[in-house]
């Protein structure tokens, strides 16, 4: 049989407990065979289906599966990838599969130097990236991409598998990391993901009824972080943030919507940072009345954020052609402001980063190859000033709900408040 990356990588990922539905697979016959459009009901499904992606992964990672009573929602979870929810399915194995998932480095069996872009539809990261408390770099080196690197801990390193059922799996996982400015952090990691029922999307979306012609997957990740080491983690020394980051089947059709809270920019600041990567262009990136507007088409390398006086609970996107709606909500605590920023510079605010980030692939310049493509949304907790033995939790709830624009309309109207027409004239 072919050396799966779970051998390739060693002793950091061969220590799994009991697995559900983690039997290895050997390779599909119809792998090179796959369509880009898939049918089931007599629709269309553009990309691999979810049955499709799963039998491919299990050649290289062994993964657990989540499922409710009705079989039709399904999340598929990989251990040896920090706990990560690699991608879910509304309607079974022959679902669309929502994850991106990254075939040609699974396939590659190489482990990379600066990161390992495996995919997966939110995965457990820490921040912040930049600046004078930065993880992903190391203390005196500089803020170019030559220098960045990704904490093995949240690219390669595996999380232990503590308890599984066929609805929820929990993850624990002890390790340090020093920052840009020498503080070490010795920290406890516990992440759960279960998998909610219909009556529990509804209770969390707070709506009516959830119409029998819409499909839908939802699952909620809540992540602990507990300082375990004996000095306190303070300002002065950097602090962490639990930053959770989904990647997504981009479409030329798919809009990201990020509602924000109304107000003076004078009090409350910009309504959106879209200096990451440059100046965002106007026909990508809209801000309107009550909501912004970003495009998730992969062909475009740009980032969004909002601050914690701009940003609500919610953001999403929505694929008119394909009828598919994606929701990510996450416990934003009231009145908190200090959120860990990311620019890859040292700061003279290291404390008022975003909260809500959305990431749109594309190629980093002319001729390169893009990451991808893929599109993000993301969340963070607020900066973790723990003192030892206190413990930060951030819990993110993502959804996929597939239909047709009548059914759709009234739930993106109630969450977002703006219309599919609204959505779909954006960039007009």
């Amino acid at each position: 049989m072919k050396k799966s990356l779970v051998k390739k990588l060693g002793a950091l990922i061969l220590t799994f407990g009991l697995m559900i539905s983690c039997n290895t697979k050997k390779k599909s016959e119809k792998e090179n065979e796959t369509s880009d459009i898939q049918q089931y009901k007599g629709v269309s499904v553009v990309g691999t289906t979810y049955g499709d992606d799963v039998s491919f992964m299990k050649d290289y990672i062994e993964l657990i599966e989540l499922t409710d009573n009705s079989n039709q929602s399904k999340v598929a979870i990989s251990a040896a990838l920090q706990g990560r929810v690699m991608t879910s399915s509304a309607f079974g194995e022959n679902g669309r599969s929502y994850g991106w998932i990254n075939r040609e480095l699974f396939k590659s069996q190489d482990t990379l130097d600066h990161i390992n872009v495996f995919g997966g539809e939110e995965r457990f990261w820490l921040g912040p990236e930049g600046g004078q408390y930065s993880i992903f770099f190391k203390k005196g080196s500089v803020f170019t991409l030559d220098d960045w690197y990704t904490p093995k801990l949240i690219d390669l390193e595996h999380f232990e598998v503590k308890s599984v059922s066929s609805k929820k799996v929990v993850f624990t996982k002890k390790a340090s990391l020093k920052n840009y400015s020498g503080f070490q952090f010795d920290m406890g990691i516990k992440r759960e993901v279960s998998i909610l029922s219909k009556t529990e999307i509804q209770e969390n979306l707070g709506l009516s009824a959830l119409s029998d012609n819409v499909k839908s997957v939802a699952y909620q990740t809540t992540n602990t972080l507990t300082n375990i080491g004996e000095h306190a983690w303070e300002k002065d020394t950097g602090l962490l943030s639990i930053w959770l980051l989904g990647m997504l089947n981009h479409s030329p059709n798919t809009t990201i919507i990020v509602p924000y809270v109304q107000g003076d920019e004078a009090e409350l600041g910009a309504v959106v940072n879209d200096a990451y990567f440059g100046k965002v262009p106007s026909d990508r990136l809209v801000v309107k009345e009550n909501v912004v507007y970003f495009k998730g088409d992969g062909e475009y390398r740009s980032k969004i954020g909002l601050t914690p006086q701009r940003a609500k609970d919610i953001a999403g996107s929505y694929d008119d052609k394909n009828g598919i709606l994606t929701i990510v909500k996450y416990n934003k605590p009231r009145g908190v402001s200090d959120y860990v920023n990311s620019m890859w510079e040292i700061q003279n605010e290291p404390y008022s980063g975003d909260v809500v980030n959305a990431y749109n692939d594309g190629a980093p310049e002319p001729g390169a190859k893009p990451l991808g493509p893929f599109y993000e949304l993301e969340t963070s907790s607020p900066a973790l000033a723990l003192k030892a033995g206190e413990s930060g939790t951030h819990i993110q709830t993502t959804f996929h709900i597939e239909g047709d624009e009548e059914t759709l309309n009234p739930i993106i109207e109630k969450l977002f408040g703006v219309s599919i027409n609204e959505i779909k004239t954006a960039f007009n």
